[in-house]
């Protein structure tokens, strides 16, 4: 883990620091279907490449059935790793009655971190409106990042995409890298 200093432009127009942590990842698909082997893993795999195109280490990707109690054991037995900064789930998120993925998370998670799901759902909305009955939250435990995708690999690519941009300072603020620049405010 480290920082990296990035030039704004010109001499007087300001330099910050950016706060870079590696990220180190779980990729845990959501799904009866694919669990059973009845369906191949395409969310999870699109998943994958997007993490590691940023340059993430995959730590683990596994696929578990929609039971409430594996998937909230599974998911706070990552979190407690320390080699795991960052959890994404896909799949489980809607309204059918085994879509269970928010309620697991919500029983491991110690923060909400609401401001990911909110920007998720209002973005994608924007391309269908099937966002509005997604269900995912996001959230911290033991200093892990917890966020649920949607379960098709469309919805993992456009989530993802938006919250790409935050995902190295998020893991950065959980490692204890809090210091803030004086152009920071702006950037916003």
């Amino acid at each position: 883990m480290g920082e990296k200093a990035e030039s704004l432009g010109a001499i007087g127009e300001g330099v910050r620091t950016v706060m870079t942590a590696s990220i180190r990842a779980v990729v845990v698909t959501v799904s009866d279907a694919c669990s059973r082997g009845e369906r191949r893993d395409e969310s999870g795999e699109s998943l994958v490449q997007l993490l590691s195109e940023m340059g993430a280490e995959i730590v683990c990707a596994t696929i578990l059935s929609d039971d409430i109690e594996p998937l909230s054991e599974t998911l706070r037995q990552f979190a407690d790793r320390d080699e795991v900064n960052l959890i994404i789930t896909t799949g489980g998120t809607g309204l059918a009655p085994r879509d269970n993925t928010p309620e697991a998370t919500l029983k491991v998670i110690e923060r909400e971190a609401p401001g990911l799901a909110e920007a998720m759902r209002m973005e994608t909305l924007k391309h269908t409106p099937m966002a509005m009955i997604s269900r995912g939250v996001c959230g911290i435990c033991s200093g892990t990042l917890i966020v649920n995708l949607p379960g098709s690999p469309k919805a993992v690519r456009e989530s993802f995409a938006i919250i790409k941009p935050v995902l190295p300072h998020a893991v950065a603020l959980l490692a204890g890298q809090t210091r803030h620049t004086a152009n920071e405010d702006s950037e916003r």
